[in-house]
């Protein structure tokens, strides 16, 4: 298997891929240490900025990566018969409290794939669930086709 060829994707093409896609790896980091978690996002293509709604415990690595506003970079990807196609974005991510909320960002998390029902080990009143917001400050697609026959 050989890479036959790999191009960079239009503004146009990286809002088209993440408006069909509905889940990513959130990587967070600080200092020396990395945290990366699957997510599900809501994505406006006019402003270009991802919605996504984090679940944790107070005494959980999240909420410990979270509170630490570390630089975050969200990727999504897939891969489809000959060709693979990624889009990493990356910025810092912003806490909007639901008092603030605008009706577009609701709709937003709105869009947002979750499961209809959720089981967690803790009682509801237990977990923080917290909105936030990442604008990137580089937001970079990639295509890459490969031939198979080598």
């Amino acid at each position: 298997m050989a890479i036959d060829q790999e191009t960079d994707m239009t503004d146009a093409a990286i809002d088209e891929f993440l408006g069909h896609h509905e889940t990513g790896v959130l990587s967070l980091a600080r200092t020396d240490e990395p945290y990366a978690i699957p997510i599900s996002y809501g994505y406006n293509d006019e402003d270009r900025e991802f919605y996504i709604r984090l679940v944790s415990t107070p005494e959980s690595e999240k909420r410990a990566f979270l509170d630490a506003s570390p630089a975050a970079r969200i990727v999504v990807y897939d891969e489809q018969e000959s060709s693979y196609r990624s889009i990493i974005a990356t910025g810092a991510l912003e806490n909007i409290p639901p008092a603030e909320l605008t009706p577009d960002q609701i709709a937003q998390y709105g869009e947002t794939k979750r499961p209809l029902f959720e089981i967690w080990a803790q009682q509801k009143d237990e977990l923080d669930i917290e909105l936030y917001r990442l604008v990137p400050e580089s937001l970079n697609g990639r295509r890459t086709a490969i031939d198979r026959e080598e």
